[in-house]
C-alpha cells in the first residue's frame, strides 16, 4: 500500500522534554517568588484592586543574551525608583508571528542562520529568562506554538495572544489554561469584536489536545483564566488609543460583561510603525489617566539599550540593537517611564 501521510515532512528531529529542560534549568525559590509576586499584583491591577500602572517594556525580541540582562538590570534600578507607582514587566520576546516569512526568533533559530537549532533555542530561551529573573524583574512574552508552554511557563508573569492569533480557537483554549494574566491584541483590521470573544472564550473551561511535562500527548483540562484583558495596538485604520477609542472600548467590555482593564501597545499600528512616535501615545494616555479615566491599566513599549533596529543577514549584528521592530533607547525609555510613574 502507497503511504499517504507525511509526504511533505522532510524530517522529524526528536528535543528535549519539558521536564528534561526543567530539570536541566530549574527555577529558585527566589526566582519563583518574582514570578508569582508579579502574577498576584498582575491580577490586582487588571481587576482595578492595585492602583498602579503596569509598564511592559523592552526590545521587540531577544537576540542577545548579554543585552537582554544588562536591560533587565537598567529595568530593575528604575523599578526600585518607582515601585509604589509602576509595576515594570519586561518584554521577552523569543517567538515572532511573521505574516509570510522571516526570523521567527530566538527559541526557532539561535543562531539567526535558518540552522533551526530549536534544541538549542529552547535552552538559551529558558536561561536567558532565568537570569531576567536573577535581576528582580517580571518577564511578559507572547506564546504562539501551543506546546512551549510546557517548558516556559513556569517563568512567566504575563502573556499577550498576538493580532494574528487573538481568533483562533487553539490559542484561546491554550489561553484557558494558563495560570498568569493574559492580554488579546485587537485585530490588525483593528476590530475589538476579535478580541472580545477571546477574552470570553478563554474565561471558561475547554478540553483540548497538547502535551504533559513528558512531552507525551495529553488531553488538557482547564478551568479558565479569569484575567484575559484587552489589549490596544491599532489596527489598519489607524491608532485606537484615543479618549473616543478607550470609550468604546470601555462600553464594548460592559456590553460583554467582562470586568478587566485595558493595555496599550504604545507601539505598532498606534504608532503608525514610527517607533519615535511611541511617547506621543504614551503623553495621551498619560493625559486620559490625570482626567480621571480608571480602565487603562497598563502600557506596553518596544525599547532596547540602542534606538532603531538592524537586519539580520546586513552584516555584523551589533548586540544593543533590535534585529526585528524598531525600539527607543534606553535614556528615552528611563525618561518615560519616570513620567509615568508621576501620575
Amino acid at each position: 500500500m502507497r503511504a499517504t501521510d507525511n509526504v511533505n515532512i522532510v524530517a522529524l528531529r526528536e528535543l528535549t522534554t519539558p521536564r528534561e529542560l526543567r530539570e536541566d534549568l530549574p527555577i529558585t525559590q527566589k526566582q519563583a517568588d518574582v514570578v508569582l509576586n508579579a502574577r498576584k499584583s498582575l491580577k490586582n491591577i487588571i481587576s482595578h484592586l492595585d492602583k498602579r500602572m503596569v509598564a511592559i517594556v523592552g526590545p521587540c525580541s531577544i537576540h542577545n543574551e548579554d543585552s537582554a540582562v544588562e536591560y533587565a538590570e537598567k529595568l530593575a534600578k528604575i523599578q526600585e525608583k518607582t515601585k509604589d507607582k509602576l509595576l515594570i514587566v519586561m518584554r521577552a520576546y523569543f517567538e515572532k508571528p511573521r505574516t509570510t516569512i522571516g526570523w521567527k526568533g530566538l527559541l526557532y533559530d539561535p543562531e539567526l542562520n535558518g540552522s533551526y537549532n530549536m534544541k538549542k533555542g529552547l535552552h538559551l530561551s529558558r536561561k536567558i529568562m532565568l537570569s531576567i529573573l536573577d535581576a528582580g524583574i517580571p518577564i511578559a512574552t507572547e506564546i504562539l506554538d501551543p506546546i512551549v508552554p510546557q517548558y516556559l511557563t513556569d517563568l512567566i508573569s504575563w502573556s499577550a495572544i498576538g493580532a494574528r492569533t487573538s481568533e483562533s480557537q487553539i490559542h484561546r483554549q491554550m489561553v484557558s489554561g494558563l495560570s498568569m494574566p493574559v492580554g488579546f491584541k485587537n485585530s490588525t483590521d483593528g476590530s475589538l469584536y476579535t478580541s472580545a470573544q477571546a477574552i470570553k472564550t478563554a474565561r471558561n473551561p475547554h478540553f483540548f489536545f497538547g502535551i504533559n511535562i513528558d512531552g507525551q500527548v495529553a488531553l488538557a483540562e482547564t478551568k479558565g483564566n479569569a484575567y484575559t484583558h484587552f489589549i490596544l495596538r491599532g489596527g489598519c485604520l489607524g491608532p485606537n488609543y484615543e479618549v473616543e477609542h478607550i470609550a468604546f472600548a470601555e462600553a464594548l467590555l460592559r456590553k460583554e460583561k467582562i470586568g478587566s482593564g485595558i493595555v496599550v501597545d504604545c507601539s505598532h499600528a498606534n504608532s503608525r510603525k514610527d517607533y519615535k512616535k511611541q511617547s506621543k501615545v504614551l503623553d495621551n494616555i498619560i493625559e486620559q489617566k490625570l482626567s480621571g479615566n480608571k480602565s487603562i491599566v497598563g502600557v506596553m513599549i518596544e525599547s532596547f539599550l540602542e534606538q532603531g533596529s538592524q537586519k539580520i543577514g546586513s552584516g555584523r549584528l551589533k548586540p544593543n540593537v533590535s534585529v526585528t521592530d524598531s525600539c527607543i533607547g534606553w535614556e528615552e525609555t528611563e525618561q518615560l517611564l519616570m513620567k509615568l510613574a508621576e501620575v
